[in-house]
């Protein structure tokens, strides 16, 4: 679902972009007004956790791969407005350091991955939740229900936007510029993935992740409900949510196991090898921004040893650097907060 760049026209991605400055702005303002510094921590912890599942790719029967994101999870703790930000970072850091997606694509996948995802697959876990409490059976099945339907919505959405460029942008013969499949295909291909696959596999994960809450941390399953009291995150959250984080980017290499590449992710040797050429507004602004980790391995590490050493590194990299976002984000947090406290009580 990383759509990378050279698959959408400069003027798709500026849209999409566009469409998410008001959601990040959103956002803010109401993580900002619900949350206060201490807990920004915990939703660094679910960001970090997104970053890692989305390493973890699973074959799908078609040759490709696949993997979950999270998004309703994160909504469902903490959410959806938390979500949003915390899935943004993520897919930003993965594109920005590791080519995962592309940097100009950056708005069009957090749209996917940050918007659709987490606010669908939110509002389906509240509908079918409806009164029923944490912990029983009707709780999971609506987070997994609702995991389901955002990871489809964001694949289906992904496929539309890949599917509509040969439709809107193509030479005057008709050759495509950019992403060269049709809506048909780009949203079969898509569709089977998620349905099939990435849908089934963020259900369990997001049943599994909220069952080890309930049985560890039960206090942080009200942050998803608006109007639950504010919890203040104790020293042992940190410990029992770091372990199975830690224990997640050891596994990161499993995402190995799993051989082809996901579906229109694939470069441009991959795409001359399906089409004999490569689209010409493709070829122009795909891999653009070079990669520190490109794939999550290390260039000047060959053979397996490299993959997996790779993986492992990238993951804890991409931990490191969710923590040093959530140390900005604190920090400007008690910088507002103390500006506030100032006007509010100037001195005599």
């Amino acid at each position: 679902m990383h759509i990378p760049d050279g698959y959408l026209s400069p003027s798709t991605s500026l849209v999409l972009t566009g469409a998410m400055i008001p959601v990040w702005r959103q956002a803010a303002k109401k993580v900002s007004a619900r949350f206060d510094a201490g807990r920004v921590p915990l939703i660094a912890i679910g960001a970090a956790f997104s970053f890692v599942i989305m390493m973890l790719n699973v074959p799908v029967p078609d040759g490709t791969t696949a993997h979950a994101v999270g998004g309703t999870l994160l909504a469902v703790i903490f959410g959806p407005w938390a979500a949003a930000l915390a899935l943004s970072v993520a897919v930003f850091l993965q594109a920005l350091f590791f080519g995962d997606g592309g940097v100009l694509a950056f708005g069009a996948n957090a749209f996917n991955m940050a918007f659709l995802l987490p606010f669908a697959g939110y509002w389906v876990y509240r509908l079918v939740r409806g009164r029923a409490g944490v912990g029983t059976w009707r709780y999971y099945a609506a987070a997994a229900i609702g995991a389901y339907v955002g990871i489809n919505l964001a694949g289906l959405a992904t496929g539309f936007e890949l599917g509509i460029q040969p439709v809107l942008f193509h030479t005057a013969a008709g050759a495509p510029l950019y992403s060269p499949y049709g809506l048909k295909v780009a949203l079969l291909a898509m569709g089977f993935a998620h349905a099939v696959i990435a849908g089934p596999v963020e259900a369990v994960v997001s049943v599994l992740a909220l069952g080890y809450l309930y049985r560890t941390q039960p206090a942080l399953l009200g942050e998803g409900t608006p109007a639950a009291p504010a919890v203040a995150p104790a020293r042992p959250t940190f410990r029992r949510l770091l372990l199975p984080l830690a224990v997640l980017v050891l596994l990161t290499p499993l995402g190995l196991i799993a051989s082809g590449t996901a579906w229109g992710e694939w470069g441009l040797g991959q795409i001359k090898e399906q089409l004999g050429f490569v689209p010409a507004g493709m070829a122009r602004f795909a891999d653009r921004w070079p990669s520190l980790f490109p794939d999550y391995s290390l260039p000047w590490a060959g053979g397996r040893f490299g993959e997996v050493a790779g993986y492992v590194l990238s993951g804890v990299i991409g931990l490191v650097l969710i923590a040093a976002v959530a140390a900005v984000a604190i920090l400007v947090s008690r910088r507002h907060d103390h500006a506030g406290s100032d006007r509010n009580h100037p001195a005599t």
